[in-house]
């Protein structure tokens, strides 16, 4: 049977309908759609490949006789047109000049036939500019990806891709392997043949809006010294979304550390080894705009778990004294010196 959850109407799921049947007793299977019915769709695509470019063979032949047959008609117009146009001639020169009423009819009656001749002399030009067809048999090595995309198109309804399943197959059979935890999926053909599929299973918690790897390992890293606001700062920094696409906040970040199990940073317990570059700028009693002059300048050490992280800086390295005496020299600015300088308004 085929349930659609509420959460997520366009996923459905499939699962046995046992209990429903025969109350108290445990279903045998239940798997997820997306991953069972893309791989259908990739081996009805494969199986229909061969019969398409039969198909687009054929087409192609057709449209070479047709526009064969189409110009071998425009010739037989312009046959019949010029003997027309030969016979209203022959009309009008043997016709009595001083019928002037019958001279006039066969005289419009041959400009119309000549018209008509040269209608079909331009539209046999039209027929004969057309290219020419290649020679050799025509690349249809792309179909299969005209095929694939044809499928995916958004105007193709879901309606017409049951049909067209409908129309190959007889049945599909459905089995859990729990060990291998792989879907296995035997599809009988129509016309005997069958084909057997064998899909993995995902894990508990493995979906199409989990979180990144990268994310999580981020914040792995920092959760232990930096609270969950830093932590979202950061992950939106280096442009990492929530497994929905979603920017991080606070809440989002604690979500994530409750699901997976990650501590999370208590100010009362940190030990002090480690600083951020505010607490050293505090400690130093200086901006934090120097410590990251001198962390910049490669004088003082700081780590980063991953780029466009915040600071992490030792707490032992604030008192080297090559670090206190690049704190403590300031730029002076350029002309300090007046007496030597003359000025640009002088009296004298």
């Amino acid at each position: 049977m085929v349930r659609y959850p509420a959460r997520a109407p366009g996923r459905p799921v499939y699962r046995c309908d046992r209990p429903n049947l025969m109350p108290g007793r445990p279903r045998c299977m239940r798997f997820g759609s997306t991953r069972a019915e893309a791989a259908i769709a990739q081996e009805l695509l494969r199986a229909v490949e061969p019969m398409a470019i039969e198909a687009a063979m054929e087409a192609e032949r057709m449209h070479l006789e047709s526009q064969n047959e189409q110009r071998r008609i425009i010739e037989l117009e312009l046959q019949q047109a010029r003997y027309e146009a030969s016979l209203a001639e022959r009309r009008y020169a043997a016709c009595d000049p001083d019928n002037r009423l019958i001279a006039a009819q066969l005289e419009k009656s041959w400009e119309t036939a000549m018209g008509r001749v040269e209608a079909c002399r331009t539209r046999l030009e039209e027929a004969t500019k057309a290219p020419a067809p290649v020679a050799g048999a025509p690349d249809f090595s792309g179909l299969a990806d005209d095929l694939e995309a044809t499928w995916n198109a958004p105007s193709v309804t879901i309606r017409a891709r049951q049909q067209l399943l409908r129309a190959l197959v007889t049945d599909i059979i459905a089995d859990v392997d729990d060990e291998a935890r792989e879907v296995v999926l035997t599809i009988h053909w129509r016309g005997g043949q069958h084909s057997q599929l064998r899909v993995r299973k995902p894990k508990t918690g493995e979906h199409g809006c989990r979180t990144s790897d990268e994310a999580l390992a981020v914040t792995r890293s920092m959760a232990g010294r930096w609270s969950d606001e830093h932590i979202a700062a950061s992950l939106n920094r280096m442009g990492m979304h929530t497994g929905r696409g979603k920017t991080w906040t606070a809440n989002r970040v604690r979500s994530l550390r409750r699901v997976h199990g990650i501590h999370s940073y208590r100010s009362p317990e940190k030990s002090g080894e480690w600083l951020t570059m505010r607490e050293a700028a505090k400690f130093l009693g200086v901006s934090h705009h120097a410590i990251r002059r001198v962390i910049k300048d490669r004088i003082l050490a700081a780590e980063q778990v991953a780029p466009d992280a915040p600071y992490q800086i030792r707490a032992s390295d604030l008192q080297n004294q090559s670090v206190i005496a690049a704190v403590a020299r300031k730029g002076c600015p350029c002309r300090t010196n007046l007496e030597n300088q003359l000025s640009m308004f002088s009296s004298t």
